[in-house]
């Protein structure tokens, strides 16, 4: 197909290449310019220096940014957002994590151009963005998702139609807010042990092989151990997913306590300046509360 993919940051610039080397033809923007020309240089393709003119040859326009005030610029600012390149019976797929009510307004405003539209937000953070092994849930009209299905299998593992337009993210944001409890768990049992002077190995080993094993255990025990934060997935980027989620808990107006506790404990790392480490750096607010040191800077 012909793509035109816009955002190029820690996950979109491995979604893209996975595409490029699946075989389709893509146009990429980046609001750094100078990304999109590095890409391109690795990769091929094209460079558009705008979302409309990035949009003008392409069957399928993809977006992943970072949340609904940006997806909303790159497809529809005034002049030169990607709706006003728009061929003819294309179709639009937002890959971003934001809010299912911002999901809704964007296609209602697309669906008016006779534009159609999937969301498709995807978990996995950059390493399985790298090899292709994404998990993707895709919201839409099952003839919208289906027309994406093949470049959601050139970036993902496991592919699931969540429902209609906006189910995708809300399935999202309740996942990432179950990996956020997870993680800060994880966070401050480590502490816990690391107080008592247990072998952390053994721990580890113990957690993994029983009922305390879980993906962040594998993914984030040994990050957190190490007090290695180099970012896979921003913390600040999982504090606003949990925010999401609470809102949507919110509005269905069912509490979700243990992911607003949650919050708080990734709210109090982004105000200590943690917000562009990986999010196992909630480790570090787990530490301080187990010093009696102050978490805000």
């Amino acid at each position: 197909m012909q793509v035109a993919f816009l955002g190029l940051g820690i996950m979109g610039s491995r979604q893209a290449a996975n595409l490029a080397r699946a075989g389709h033809e893509l146009t990429v923007f980046n609001r750094t310019a100078e990304t999109a020309d590095a890409w391109v240089a690795e990769h091929g393709g094209a460079v558009a220096r705008t979302p409309a003119d990035a949009a003008r040859a392409a069957d399928v326009v993809i977006s992943m940014v970072v949340d609904g005030a940006q997806v909303e610029d790159i497809l529809l600012r005034d002049g030169d957002g990607a709706v006003h390149g728009a061929r003819d019976g294309a179709l639009f797929v937002d890959m971003s994590t934001i809010a299912p009510a911002d999901t809704r307004r964007i296609g209602a405003v697309l669906d008016e151009r006779g534009i159609a539209f999937v969301d498709a937000p995807v978990t996995g953070s950059a390493p399985k963005a790298q090899d292709g092994t994404l998990t993707i849930m895709a919201g839409g009209h099952p003839d919208h998702v289906g027309r994406a299905w093949p470049l959601f299998e050139a970036m993902g593992q496991t592919v699931v139609h969540a429902g209609p337009l906006g189910h995708g993210e809300a399935i999202k944001l309740i996942n990432n807010a179950v990996a956020a409890v997870n993680a800060a768990t994880l966070a401050q049992a480590l502490v816990v042990a690391e107080r008592l002077e247990l072998d952390l190995d053994r721990l580890v080993e113990v957690m993994g092989a029983g009922s305390g094993n879980s993906t962040m255990l594998a993914l984030k025990a040994a990050p957190m151990r190490e007090r290695d934060y180099a970012p896979l997935f921003k913390l600040e980027h999982m504090l606003k997913d949990i925010r999401l989620c609470l809102e949507q808990a919110d509005a269905a107006d069912t509490p979700f306590q243990l992911a607003a506790l949650t919050e708080a404990l990734y709210s109090a790392g982004a105000a200590a300046g943690l917000g562009e480490q990986d999010f196992a750096a909630v480790m570090e607010v787990a530490v301080r509360l187990a010093s009696g040191t102050p978490v805000r800077t």
